[in-house]
């Protein structure tokens, strides 16, 4: 139940920053469910990989080129998906923390 939950949540933060940050666009709704699923497959599949690849240079920046990991995948999801579009490097930067801060927040209740 909780995963269905926060799934939605972060679809609805999606939908949101599609709104608020100007350099993300996405058309409707249902895809921004998509993107919640890419974006959590991508993170599950690929980062930590990604993580375990880039160790050193993440030991030197002290965790901050997770940053530009969760980014990078964020990017990745624009690729794969039409209708979902971001701007540049910097509003995939932006999105990602977002996402990553809603993200915590929902953990906080999980409980």
């Amino acid at each position: 139940m909780f995963l269905l939950v926060n799934w939605l949540i972060n679809a609805v933060v999606i939908f949101a920053m599609a709104y608020i940050i100007p350099g993300v666009g996405l058309e409707n709704f249902w895809i921004a469910l998509i993107v919640a699923v890419v974006i959590g497959l991508l993170n599950a599949l690929l980062k930590p990989l990604l993580i375990l690849l880039t160790l050193p240079i993440n030991i030197l920046t002290l965790g901050l080129f997770t940053l530009v990991i969760n980014a990078g995948i964020v990017m990745l999801a624009d690729y794969l998906i039409p209708g979902f579009s971001i701007a540049s490097f910097w509003w995939a930067l932006l999105f990602a923390a977002v996402l990553s801060i809603a993200n915590g927040l929902v953990g906080q209740y999980k409980k």
